[in-house]
């Protein structure tokens, strides 16, 4: 295979090393298994541009992303839109896309990983015109995402702790906000504090990261209206593994999603991967079963 990564030198765990020997590293590891390997170190602010290049060359190549959930986010993005192979190297906070692909999070122990792997299809969801690979939510978390982003952190374990405290902040003043929900051609109208769709239903584990990255259907997780109290119990719940038993949570399997938010807010933010953006008042949320390629070890074929 012919390899061209691109590495985001402002991810989490980027920024703690020698970029430019790991770089050296990842070239003599995917050489060592016949493969040919090039690469370039950008700014985070420049990553899309140098993803969208780099997946516009001639000929059969891989695009691999190095950096944290963002920086996956858009590759996937890129990777589906113009046809060609994604490999994710995990270097940010949780790396979730990696996780649900069962790529190790060491970085050498992912790249020996991946150049001994091999190409899968897996799912990709989009909510309006962005996709996604993760999660698009709605409601607690982009509250709680908008509160982090005014707090500062340098490091990976900086940002956790930002987390913490943006968490402990808006459990005081949970969200509440009617919509109306169509499942699979279903309507209901709710009041809710918080939606979350996954691309891939969320496995048994204590991260939301999907088992199986090829089911086909979205994870539909909604909160109904939450107090900080039960807020309280929700996160603990989500650090036990219990929360599909958490009565305030239901969880939906569907093919297709549209959200309609009859009093919403010129200031209202969702998350994509993460990463906040506008709500439109109308959302329609789909999976794309099978249409994203990508590089896997080995022993995560037929996830």
């Amino acid at each position: 295979m012919k390899i061209h990564a691109v590495f985001n030198r402002d991810g989490g765990t980027f920024r703690t090393m020698d970029i430019n020997l790991f770089a050296e590293t990842a070239k003599e590891i995917f050489e060592k298994h016949g493969h040919t390997f090039e690469s370039e170190i950008v700014a985070g602010k420049s990553i899309v541009k140098a993803l969208q290049k780099v997946a516009g060359e001639a000929g059969e190549h891989v695009l691999m992303a190095g950096g944290g959930d963002g920086t996956i986010s858009a590759a996937a993005d890129v990777a589906w839109k113009a046809k060609v192979p994604l490999a994710v190297l995990p270097a940010g906070t949780m790396n979730l896309f990696a996780r649900a692909l069962k790529i190790p999070l060491d970085l050498n122990a992912a790249l020996e990983s991946l150049a001994s792997g091999t190409i899968q299809a897996v799912d990709i969801s989009t909510a309006n015109e962005e996709s996604f690979v993760h999660q698009f939510s709605i409601g607690f978390q982009p509250q709680m995402i908008k509160l982090r982003n005014t707090l500062e952190y340098r490091s990976r374990w900086g940002k956790r702790l930002a987390s913490i405290r943006a968490f402990a902040k808006a459990v005081g003043n949970p969200p509440r906000f009617a919509v109306r929900i169509v499942i699979d051609g279903t309507a209901t109208e709710r009041t809710v504090s918080a939606i979350s769709i996954s691309n891939n239903p969320y496995g048994s584990g204590v991260l939301p990261v999907p088992d199986n990255v090829e089911h086909g259907e979205l994870g539909v997780y909604v909160a109904g209206g939450l107090t900080p109290g039960t807020i309280i119990k929700l996160a603990f719940s989500v650090l036990t593994g219990s929360w599909r038993r958490n009565p305030d949570v239901d969880e939906i399997l569907a093919k297709e999603v549209e959200l309609h938010f009859p009093h919403l807010r010129r200031s209202a933010k969702a998350t994509i991967d993460g990463e906040l953006i506008p709500l439109a008042r109308d959302v329609k949320i789909a999976i794309h079963a099978g249409e994203l390629q990508v590089l896997v070890p080995q022993d995560t074929i037929s996830i």
